[in-house]
């Protein structure tokens, strides 16, 4: 693997963003040569990725990081895509325990159909590891309001680490799951100022960002109040608070991670993937 990329099918999240679509809640494509896996697939993910050209059945693995509708809405359809109508069991589907069975709060959100079709399903709790072709998955810890809310960490074998938080509140040992990464996605749900239980605001980002002290930090998974302060507002005051480069992602940003971090719109990526992504969408 020399380089990876990271497609943002939406950055919004939380309730008034989802309904209003204001950002887009499309989840996250994390796309090799070998990889093609999609991180929360909330409303529009489907539709998304079509308008992007992102054949829906090109994927192998959907990640799902909790039991909220911002974040799995559209995987049975993805899961259907996946599995090229249910007529040939592949992929894998690697969730949350209260995606795949509910628990004392959220009931399951993926059908047990949906789940049998799926060649591999793994239940993902903090600690867990798992394989994607060539990308190492390590399971990692969030504190929200699904008690089964969990984050990923993504190794790869020679370009480096990057991390997605999923949606979390700072907590102590957040610093040490996610130090020595390249890059680190957060969801940003408010401003500073607008804390709100279970989720991070700028001043929880610039407090993670400048422990960590990734290569770059991207905020994503914007509020409605996020949004109408404005995110590249936000992430300015973190880049200048930590002086770690942050990026506030926008819908369709893609993001190569290879010797360097480049930033761009899926359409006019900079990445050596052209002819590969040609042949694959």
């Amino acid at each position: 693997m020399t380089e990876i990329e990271l497609v943002f099918l939406g950055t919004g999240g939380g309730r008034l963003a989802t309904i209003t679509q204001k950002r887009r809640t499309g989840g996250i494509r994390i796309l090799s040569e070998t990889v093609n896996a999609h991180v929360d697939p909330g409303p529009g993910a489907l539709i998304y990725s079509l308008n992007m050209n992102l054949d829906p059945q090109k994927i192998s693995a959907l990640l799902i990081s909790h039991s909220h509708p911002d974040h799995y809405t559209d995987a049975e359809v993805l899961i259907e895509a996946m599995t090229q109508g249910t007529m040939k069991r592949r992929g894998t589907l690697a969730a949350a325990h209260s995606v795949l069975f509910g628990n004392e709060i959220c009931e399951m959100s993926i059908s047990k159909y949906h789940q049998g079709v799926v060649e591999h399903v793994i239940a993902v709790k903090p600690g867990v590891e798992f394989e994607i072709d060539d990308l190492k998955v390590v399971v990692c810890r969030a504190v929200h309001s699904d008690p089964d809310t969990v984050g990923f960490r993504f190794e790869t074998p020679n370009i480096g680490d990057f991390a997605f938080t999923s949606d979390t509140e700072y907590f102590e040992e957040i610093k040490k799951i996610y130090q020595g990464v390249r890059l680190l996605v957060l969801s940003v749900l408010r401003p500073s100022g607008k804390p709100w239980k279970g989720h991070m605001t700028t001043s929880n980002a610039m407090k993670i960002v400048e422990e960590v002290r990734p290569e770059m930090a991207i905020l994503t998974s914007f509020g409605m109040q996020m949004i109408l302060r404005g995110p590249d507002h936000e992430a300015k005051l973190v880049e200048e608070k930590t002086g770690v480069p942050t990026v506030a992602a926008k819908d369709e940003m893609h993001i190569s991670i290879g010797e360097e971090i480049h930033i761009g719109t899926f359409e006019g990526k900079q990445s050596g993937l052209d002819s590969y992504m040609n042949s694959r969408i």
